[in-house]
């Protein structure tokens, strides 16, 4: 696999674009678009909470039911959520103008929103925006990352990345962009990831791939517990790089989900490193589970406990916490068996042994706990398992953003 620098305009055939149609936000651009010179196929996962925004029962339906995909129009600003059958028809509405100003079926358009919750879209401004979008289109890696900024909220900066592998003599890439800071557990953030690829591949294998994948990408990033109604991952595939057609799963399949992989697992680490108010990336690996699924647990427990990350804010290597969040996970495991270490560039230090202190340097896991990117690793001694999860720190900056969100 090669990592390359790009995000949705990687790939062959796809173009992207941004546009100031002022949704929300008056003083930056807030709608992307994103689409492919030919069909494509798509696969796509969603929030299960149970209140869904109207975008993820579009989407829901279109990934289901349509034949192809084509593009995906993104606005930043206004969820559409709780929004009714109004709501819903805005989908619609913005869907018909991309078929009429791109000349393809309504019924290919992916529509997507984030932003303030039970906000009614203002969809002449839509409409405007995805006119501007058709006309300013390119395939240039600069246009996919404009796009990037586009759908930004809170986020405090653009999350992208690809990645190429080999498939049949061919060269496949793929590419993605999220946005998500706030609002940010998944459970399949706000969260929402674009995955665009080249690959030839049947419906029923993208969709298979990314479903298994997000497991342990995606679903393992928690910034504050809650569960957006707008969570969307998209994925499509317009078979330009002409490989072999994936349909069963094989070394070409493999070879595609590796490079899937990596491309969602940046996107996910990004997401929470970027998390509100956050000044690191917090990350929690578990090791020596006795099953995947404990590891899941116990990593996920620890990462989503507020007092664990307030300490991570404060440098301050208060291991009770983490080891108290394993014990209310639910998951079994004997404590006085866990050894527990604090790693980032500063170095690694092994904090307890067995379930109790090792003496450790105050001053050295200090200096560790105040990198950009610090990770826990608990050893549970039960087996091979592991799991890692990903969140961020919790700060005062985060509370600031979210008291004064809607105005």
């Amino acid at each position: 696999m090669k990592i390359i620098e790009g995000g949705v305009t990687a790939a062959k055939g796809f173009e992207a674009a941004s546009a100031g149609a002022q949704i929300k936000y008056k003083d930056r651009k807030d709608m992307a678009l994103i689409y492919s010179q030919v069909p494509c196929v798509a696969a796509g996962t969603f929030t299960t909470n149970v209140v869904k925004a109207a975008p993820v029962k579009w989407d829901q339906k279109i990934v289901r039911e349509s034949p192809f995909a084509q593009a995906v129009v993104v606005n930043s600003g206004i969820a559409n959520a709780c929004t009714g059958e109004e709501g819903y028809s805005y989908c619609e509405k913005t869907a018909k103008e991309a078929e009429r100003l791109l000349h393809i079926p309504a019924s290919s358009v992916l529509v997507a929103s984030t932003g303030v919750i039970g906000m009614q879209l203002p969809i002449e401004r839509i409409q405007k925006g995805v006119s501007m979008l058709t006309d300013s289109k390119k395939d240039t890696l600069e246009a996919g990352l404009e796009a990037a900024k586009a759908i930004m909220t809170t986020d405090t900066r653009p999350k992208y990345a690809a990645a190429q592998v080999t498939i049949g003599e061919k060269t496949v890439t793929v590419g993605g962009m999220c946005k998500g800071s706030g609002m940010i557990h998944p459970n399949m953030c706000t969260m929402l990831s674009f995955v665009t690829t080249d690959a030839a591949i049947s419906k029923e294998m993208l969709q298979k791939a990314l479903s298994d994948d997000i497991k342990d990408t995606y679903n393992m990033v928690s910034v504050d517990g809650d569960t957006s109604t707008n969570d969307t991952v998209l994925l499509l595939a317009n078979g330009l790089a002409e490989n072999p057609l994936i349909d069963q799963e094989d070394e070409s399949y493999a070879a595609f989900k590796e490079a899937l992989h990596y491309v969602n697992t940046e996107l996910a680490k990004k997401i929470a490193g970027d998390g509100e108010g956050a000044t690191c990336l917090f990350e929690v690996k578990v090791i020596g589970a006795e099953s995947k699924e404990q590891a899941v647990i116990l990593s996920k427990s620890v990462i989503t406990s507020s007092l664990t990350k307030a300490a991570i804010y404060g440098h301050d290597a208060n291991w009770g916490r983490i080891l108290c969040a394993m014990g209310y996970s639910g998951a079994q495991f004997d404590p006085d068996r866990v050894d527990l270490y604090f790693e980032s560039t500063a170095g690694k230090l092994k904090i307890i042994e067995n379930g109790v202190s090792t003496g450790y340097s105050e001053e050295q896991a200090t200096k560790i706990l105040s990198q950009d990117y610090v990770t826990a690793i608990a050893d549970i001694k039960m087996g091979e398992a592991s799991a890692t999860a990903w969140g961020c720190d919790l700060t005062h900056e985060y509370v600031n953003i979210n008291a004064d969100y809607r105005s």
